[in-house]
């Protein structure tokens, strides 16, 4: 366990510590920003706090990259570890130290999935913010939480969304301005949208699924440590034994976890296969059949996909406690929240003879109000305000 962790976890759950970190480190960069100037031409970018590079920061940057507007801008990526990564067109430095940021106070352009202040409040006026987030919806997030009441994305020049029911949860719960606020979708789905039948075969065969084999995918969302920052568990009941005697012949099961879960302990053959490490869930989506989750925001995704959920909703009570939810998933979710293994696999069966099948175009109509160019709209935008 890296010291960082062990940090980012005393900060999130410590007010007193948060609180004057918060303060004198903001105070502290601000002022130092007084002797840097900003470099019009470049552009700071991270991805899951430094975790990976991909999602939706991957889509811009590589777009940008290849668009004759964006040509003499200088691109740096913040990455836990840099040393693992080589980009063509960027340079690689580590998050969270001095040159970290002494690039966000210098640069014109932020891009991220979460965040670039590392919490604290150090933006100038004349920087350009885009956050295209990573997915809400589902559990409660920002202020909404019990235990965080200092999530302020104000500042945020553009904060993309993909409904109004989370354009509403921005304004509420992370103190967003209405008027930033872009209702276009996220960049990294505009590949789904557009996603044909030949790609899925091409995938298929990436991922070597037999011909005539089925996919079932289970990605959870992650759990808070229990230990204090040391590690970062799931686990389900799922006794995958059972599941390769009852799906082997017809399925194989993709297991994907958050990027911020640590420990997942599994045992992968041919049947179970981890996948966690595959930096473009648009490809996993695309030869899936079934998604089986549990307070997940990739509904969403799968949703655009026109892919059936499956909610595994095996610690819910406590989860719904601990963390609590935007609506009632029973009610919300085709299926509700099922808790047992037995009530996943007959559920299994329904959904792939399409059952609910309205229900499902019915949630997809309802929260996924725009995407499929994204990535166009976001970058038009950037332009015009970078001529100003």
């Amino acid at each position: 366990m890296e010291i960082r962790e062990r940090l980012v976890y005393i900060l999130k759950h410590y007010k007193w510590i948060q609180y004057t970190y918060r303060i004198c480190m903001s105070l502290f960069f601000r002022l130092v920003g007084q002797f840097f100037k900003i470099d019009k031409d470049l552009v700071l970018i991270n991805s899951w706090v430094g975790k990976k590079y991909n999602d939706s920061p991957k889509v811009l940057f590589e777009t940008m990259k290849d668009d004759h507007r964006f040509k003499n801008l200088k691109y740096v990526w913040a990455f836990e570890h840099p040393e693992k990564f080589d980009l063509k067109g960027a340079k690689c430095i580590k998050i969270d130290t001095w040159e970290y940021f002494k690039t966000a106070l210098k640069a014109k352009v932020w891009i991220t999935c979460v965040n670039i202040e590392r919490g604290l409040t150090i933006k100038k006026n004349d920087t350009i913010y885009i956050n295209t987030w990573h997915g809400a919806g589902t559990k409660k997030i920002g202020n909404a939480c019990a235990s965080r009441h200092d999530y302020d994305l104000s500042n945020v020049n553009m904060m993309l969304v993909q409904s109004d029911f989370e354009k509403d949860i921005f304004i509420r719960d992370f103190n967003c301005r209405a008027e930033y606020i872009r209702k276009v979708g996220f960049p990294r789905n505009d590949e789904l949208f557009h996603i044909t039948d030949k790609d899925r075969i091409k995938y298929r065969k990436q991922f070597n699924i037999p011909d005539g084999k089925k996919v079932i995918l289970y990605a959870p969302t992650w759990r808070d440590s229990k230990d204090g920052g040391l590690s970062y568990r799931v686990e389900p009941p799922i006794h995958i034994e059972k599941w390769r005697e009852r799906f082997g012949e017809e399925y194989v099961v993709l297991f994907r976890m958050h990027p911020f879960t640590t420990i997942f302990n599994m045992q992968y053959d041919d049947f179970s296969r981890d996948c966690s490490s595959y930096d473009n869930l648009n490809h996993i989506l695309a030869i899936t059949d079934v998604l089986i989750t549990d307070y997940s925001t990739i509904v969403y995704d799968s949703a655009v996909a026109h892919i059936p959920f499956i909610c595994f909703g095996f610690d819910y009570d406590r989860y719904y406690v601990e963390r609590g939810f935007y609506y009632d998933l029973d009610k919300v979710y085709p299926g509700g929240v099922l808790r047992t293994e037995e009530e996943i696999w007959k559920r299994i069966e329904d959904v792939m003879n399409d059952v609910d099948k309205d229900k499902y175009a019915a949630f997809r109509e309802k929260y996924i109000e725009a995407g499929g160019h994204a990535t166009e709209m976001v970058l038009d935008e950037l332009d015009h305000q970078l001529k100003d």
